[in-house]
Order: C-alpha cells, then structure tokens, then sequence
C-alpha cells in the first residue's frame, strides 16, 4: 500500500508509486562493484559457454610446449609439468567451476527448502524431527562435512557436487525454516487456512514465492562458496580427477614450482578469488534491491 504524507497545503498526497522493475535496477545498478561483480560473472560464463573455441589449444594434451614453458606469444600463461597450455586449462576449469557451484546450490536447494517449509509450517513432531537433523548435520564445518564426504564417495565431478549438496542443504533448511515461521502468522496466511486451503497449497502457493527474495540472495551468495570449497577439495586431492581441468587442482600441482613458474599457481588462485568476490558482490546487491522496506519507493 502506497505510503501517505501531509503536504503544506493540509491535503493528503499519496506518494508516487514506481514498477518493481524500475525500483529493482536503481538500486542494483547503484553501486559499482555490483555492475564490476556482474560484468565478471557474464565474462566467466561467457567463456565456460564458449570455451572449445575460446582455449587456444586442447587443454588435455601434453607436450604442446615444454614442460614449466615460459609465458610466450604462442603460450600466453606458458605451461605445466606436462606440457599443457595453462590457458586453456584456466579456461575449461571455469566450467568445471560453474558447473560444480551451479548444480550443487540446485541439488541443495532443491532438498533443503522443502524440508525447511515443512518444518517450519508443521507441527512440533515434525518441525523438532527436521531440524534436530540439520542441527546435527550443522555440527561438522561444511568444509570438512564435504571433505569427508568426498573422501569416502572418492574423487570425481559428481561425487564432488553430491558432497557439496549434502553439507549445504542444513543451511537452506535453517534459512527456510525461519522465513516460514514468520511468514505463517501473517493474515493472508490465516485467510487462507480460513477459506479451507490444504497444507500443501498454502507452503508452495503462498509462502514460498514470499520466501523466495532472501533464498535467492543465499543462492547466489553460496555459489561463490560452494566454488571455493570446490577449489579447496580440489587442491587437496579429492576433487576433480586428473586430467580434469580445475582451478584447485592447478594451484596444487603448480605451487611447488612457484620461484620458477609462480604464474601456474596464480593465475588460478586469480580466477577463484574473481568468481567468489563477484557472486558475493551480486548476491550483496540482490538483497539491497530485492529488500521488502524498499518496495514501492525509488
């Protein structure tokens, strides 16, 4: 409802009212490093689309230069121990990156809110089963929840993301469990249990889409994490397996090297440190703009 003020003249005006739209861009293009954060995440994406026409050479191969080559106009990153062009491994490691970060917030999300709205909307029995759950599961850092996880699955893209979902998922429940706990006490809510609608539509008809705006800033913010915690499993060994193209597994087997050829461990160390400031400088954004005391104004 449009907000009223008491002119000079003691009339009452109401307060123009702008579309969500327009609100939404000014203040999510407002800030500069927001506009920086989606630029690099478009480039980033652009080029994991893209990145069998972008790497100029075939990122598995070895010997397409000398081993630890020095950055040259053919190898502009130079390359490995094996001879593979480090920029083309940069670039096919973006993929495994997103990919990692993209299917795993899906997977997780996808597990995590249900079980929060149920909880949060149900009664005591089930409400105390769920998230006793996630509190256990909450004990253990996500980072070595995954770690674990990793370890005994083995490595490989896909035992990576199902560790990463699992250790994610009691976030999303906690996050979703406290969003429907104060969203069931509004009136619309009452309304609707009023006029007789079951359990199920008033969860996913009514408060979810009124839940989603902050989930949606969490998502984005735990992409940046999940590719961080990808990188870590990475360079500790358990992630991607070899010859996969990942950032964590280049910053681990070029570290040793880094007197001679410090470009093979920074240049990745690089990529990562990009992709997580910027999904965090989006998600920032996301929740300045997508804020509820903002709707309606400019």
């Amino acid at each position: 409802m449009a907000e009223t003020q008491l002119t000079e003249a003691g009339y009452l005006e109401k307060t123009p009212r702008v579309s969500e739209w327009r609100r939404f861009r000014r203040v999510f293009f407002s800030r500069g490093v927001v506009v920086f954060g989606l630029v690099v995440l478009v480039l980033v994406l652009f080029t994991a689309i893209f990145a069998e026409w972008l790497a100029p050479y075939d990122p598995y191969k070895t010997g397409v230069a000398k081993s630890l080559a020095q950055p040259s106009s053919e190898h502009w990153l130079g390359a490995d121990t094996l001879g593979r062009d480090t920029l083309s491994r940069l670039i096919y490691g973006s993929r495994t990156a997103l990919q990692v970060g993209f299917v795993s917030v899906l997977i997780s999300g996808v597990i995590g809110i249900p079980l929060g709205m149920i909880a949060g909307y149900s009664g005591t029995i089930v409400n105390n089963l769920i998230m006793r759950t996630m509190d256990a599961m909450m004990c253990f850092p996500m980072l070595l929840f995954a770690l674990v996880l990793a370890a005994v699955l083995g490595s490989g893209i896909w035992n990576v993301i199902i560790a990463l979902s699992v250790a994610t998922i009691p976030g999303y429940a906690r996050v979703t469990h406290g969003l429907a706990l104060s969203i069931k006490e509004n009136d619309y809510i009452l309304a609707q249990k009023s006029l007789g609608s079951d359990n199920i539509r008033t969860i996913f008809r009514h408060i979810l889409p009124n839940a989603f705006p902050p989930l949606i800033v969490l998502m984005t913010m735990q992409l940046g994490n999940l590719i961080l915690a990808e990188a870590g499993l990475s360079f500790l060994g358990i992630g991607i397996e070899p010859p996969g193209a990942a950032w964590g597994a280049m910053v681990n087997s070029g570290y040793q090297y880094l007197k001679i050829s410090p470009w093979l461990s920074f240049a990745p160390c690089l990529a990562i440190m990009l992709v997580v400031f910027a999904f965090n400088m989006v998600g920032d954004g996301l929740r300045d703009a997508l804020d509820p005391k903002l709707r309606g104004l400019l």
